[in-house]
């Protein structure tokens, strides 16, 4: 479990961490520089998981080298599969990272939403729905890692 302290909103004690895949932690299929070593540092204090649409398909690849479970949805209603999957967990104890129109729901409705804008951009209503917006999912991953980041920028 990992509880950070946010002065004047509220104590969050996170068990989860949600992660879109390509846009968010792979780019073309293929896990962006020096995050495998982030989420492995995660996993000790979080339960962490992947959920796609598997634009790129490499999914068998990604989950043995992420080593973490990889949830695949289809289409349709590829933003509710994801916020279902979040609420499954328990919205409250879950942060996710994701940048596009179908992560929307689970960063609205999630205890910490974080929207990543790297090399794929990142659709608007994401963005939108994020507490935080990092441009880089190596920030992404800091803020949980180090979470007074995440203090510093969302106490009121």
């Amino acid at each position: 479990m990992l509880e950070v302290r946010i002065p004047g909103r509220k104590t969050f004690e996170l068990e989860n961490l949600v992660m879109d895949v390509n846009g968010t932690v792979a780019v073309d299929g293929e896990i962006i520089k020096d995050v495998i070593e982030k989420i492995r540092e995660l996993t000790e204090c979080l339960n962490v998981y992947a959920v796609t649409a598997g634009t790129h398909g490499k999914l068998d690849k990604l989950e043995s080298a992420l080593e973490i479970e990889i949830h695949k949805i289809e289409p349709p209603k590829e933003a509710e599969q994801k916020q279902k999957f979040v609420e499954d967990l328990g919205v409250d104890k879950t942060a996710c990272i994701g940048n596009g129109s179908n992560d929307t729901l689970m960063l609205r409705n999630s205890a910490i939403g974080i929207a990543v804008i790297g090399s794929e951009g990142a659709a608007a209503e994401a963005v939108s729905s994020a507490d935080v917006v990092v441009n880089d999912i190596r920030d992404a991953l800091d803020l949980l890692l180090k979470p007074k980041r995440l203090v510093a920028t969302l106490r009121r």
